[in-house]
Formats: structure tokens, C-alpha cells, sequence
């Protein structure tokens, strides 16, 4: 169960590259409604905290970047799709990998 692991810590905001900050303002305006990034408890979709460090995502699927990628703009069961660019979608997972 994953409230049960120490999971490693996201990356400090002060630290974060141009690109992962750029992806944090995406993750508020299109993520931030239904995931929460600091916690893996559900909001409306999964918490994301250290999605990228785990085995596997919430579905079982390894959280690879094209995984993320075709589950965020695509959409998955109640998650709707998202539609990005790719410059904005290689943000997003730049962020993505800090927490």
C-alpha cells in the first residue's frame, strides 16, 4: 500500500529548471483539479507524488513517459483527455518527474 512507503521527496519549487517550472504552471491549469502533486491520496484522480520513482501507476502500467503522455492526452476510464503541444507535454513531464 503506498501511504505505508517513505516515498522520496519532490524537488523543491526554488530548485526547479526553466522547463520544470513551465510544466508546474501547466500541472496547475490543467492537473491540479483532480490530482493532488505532494500527496498519492485520490483528489478526483490519483495523488502523483513520486509517480515517476514507482513500479507502477494506479493501473498497473509502468509510469514511462510515453505511458504518461498517451494516458494524459488521450484520457483513461474517468480521466479526461487533456489536449497539449508537445513543448507543453515535455514540460509537464519534466515536472512531473519532480515530485
Amino acid at each position: 500500500m503506498l501511504g505505508c512507503r517513505s516515498l522520496p521527496p519532490s524537488k523543491p519549487a526554488s530548485e526547479f529548471t526553466p522547463q520544470e517550472a513551465s510544466g508546474a504552471l501547466i500541472y496547475q491549469q490543467k492537473c491540479a483539479r483532480c490530482h493532488y502533486p505532494n500527496s498519492t491520496h485520490p483528489l478526483n484522480g490519483p495523488g502523483l507524488q513520486a509517480l515517476t520513482k514507482l513500479p507502477a501507476m494506479p493501473s498497473g502500467a509502468p509510469p514511462t513517459d510515453e505511458r504518461l503522455t498517451a494516458v494524459t492526452l488521450h484520457g483513461r476510464q474517468m480521466m479526461p483527455a487533456t489536449p497539449l503541444d508537445d513543448q507543453q507535454m515535455q514540460d509537464l513531464l519534466a515536472y512531473l518527474h519532480t515530485l
